[in-house]
């Protein structure tokens, strides 16, 4: 990968909207754990593991992530996006968005089902995801969260990543010892 890549001004204007966008869109939304982390910290995790881990360069894919949850879980609209962040980024956000109009269980199974037919930027972002959700909920777990849900929980990540394999393997590393690391915290609180 080029890790030379120099951005336009214009370029790091477009990430600099969407993660204001993102930030303002998450502003009244809280993690689930007892910690009440802001919500927008959970996107900025996923485009810093991108960055950092992936080596991903792409400022479409980096917009995505900021905004991957906004459609799902937020009052942003796919007009909004596509105005101000273009066809591009709108379409990789509604890739890793899921259809809350599906019972929970039905949107857990799609995500199986349709892991190996995202595009590469959608793998990308979705591993990302995956990998900071299940360092949440080793060490920031939701409060009402009993250890099997926990535990259900992970094991529902690795059918899903399954799918994304093959599409940038720091970042799939990056979920393996996230993995380990979430299930040893998680097998030290059985004892």
């Amino acid at each position: 990968m080029n890790l030379t890549k120099t951005f336009s001004v214009d370029e790091i204007g477009l990430l600099l909207n969407a993660l204001q966008f993102a930030t303002t869109k998450h502003r009244n939304q809280q993690r689930k754990s007892r910690e009440a982390i802001p919500y927008i910290n959970h996107p900025i995790d996923v485009m810093m593991t991108l960055w950092e881990v992936g080596e991903i360069r792409e400022i479409s894919t980096l917009m995505a992530a900021l905004l991957h949850d906004t459609l799902e879980d937020t009052d942003a609209t796919e007009i909004e996006i596509l105005e101000l962040f273009g066809e591009q980024v709108l379409y990789l956000v509604q890739e890793v968005t899921d259809d809350k109009s599906l019972p929970k269980q039905q949107r857990k199974l799609n995500q199986i089902e349709s892991a190996s037919h995202k595009s590469v930027a959608a793998k990308q972002i979705k591993l990302a995801d995956k990998t900071c959700n299940i360092h949440d909920i080793a060490y920031l777990p939701p409060d009402n969260w009993s250890l099997q849900q926990r535990q259900d929980y992970l094991d529902w990540t690795i059918k899903v990543v399954a799918g994304l394999r093959g599409t940038n393997l720091a970042l799939e590393n990056h979920y393996d010892v996230t993995l380990i690391q979430a299930q040893t915290m998680l097998s030290s609180n059985v004892s």
